[in-house]
This record gives C-alpha cells, structure tokens and sequence, in this order.
C-alpha cells in the first residue's frame, strides 16, 4: 500500500508541476499579444501580430529567462535598432526594411568591440 500511495503521490507532484508550453495569444483591440514558451515553461519570445503580421516589441529570452534579443517589427519586417545579447557583450543591429544596415558590437563597459 506505501508503494501504491508513493507512485501516486510522485505522479500528482510530475502533474502539477508540469509546465504549459503551448502559445497563448491575447486579443487587444486589433492586435494579437503572442507570448510563446521553451520546453521548461520559461518565456521563449513575446510580441504583437497586427493583421497576421509580427509587428511592434518583440522580446526574446533564453531558456533561464535572461534576455537575448528585443527589436521592432513593422508589418512583418524587422526595423529599427534591434539589440542581441551574448554573454558580456551586446550587439546592436540596425535594421531597415529587414536588411542589416550596420553592426555594432559592445562590452560591457559600452566600448565598441568592433563595428561591421
């Protein structure tokens, strides 16, 4: 009987703990919030649709929740300066159209590692 009620109450802990990690999608006004998940529950990326289209702050983050990546869309394309992070260094993207107009590589004392 300890056997059974053991099993029984590991799988409720499995049960409760496990994370949703399907997209849920949010109806504000004419936009669709997008919030989409990694395997462990933590936030992969959220953004906007406007007409079916990624469009306004997207933000990306990894699977420990630190942020990788935020920029801009515009119906659909990327614009603006978009920002990626690897480790101590930050990366800033200019984007136009969806085409990389300039690069600009930071450390983390804001010093240009290098610009492409």
């Amino acid at each position: 009987m300890k056997t059974i009620t053991f099993f029984l109450a590991l799988f409720l802990t499995v049960a409760i703990t496990a994370q949703e990690t399907k997209p849920t999608f949010t109806k504000d006004g004419n936009k669709v919030i997008a919030t989409y998940f990694h395997d462990n529950g933590e936030i992969a990326q959220t953004g906007e649709f406007l007409k079916g289209k990624l469009h306004g702050e997207w933000t990306m983050f990894d699977q420990v929740g630190e942020k990788v990546a935020s920029g801009e869309y515009l119906n659909g394309k990327k614009t603006g300066t978009w920002f990626f992070w690897k480790g101590e260094e930050l990366q800033q993207v200019d984007f136009e159209d969806s085409r990389i107009v300039g690069v600009t590589t930071l450390d983390s004392k804001g010093a240009v590692v290098s610009n492409k």
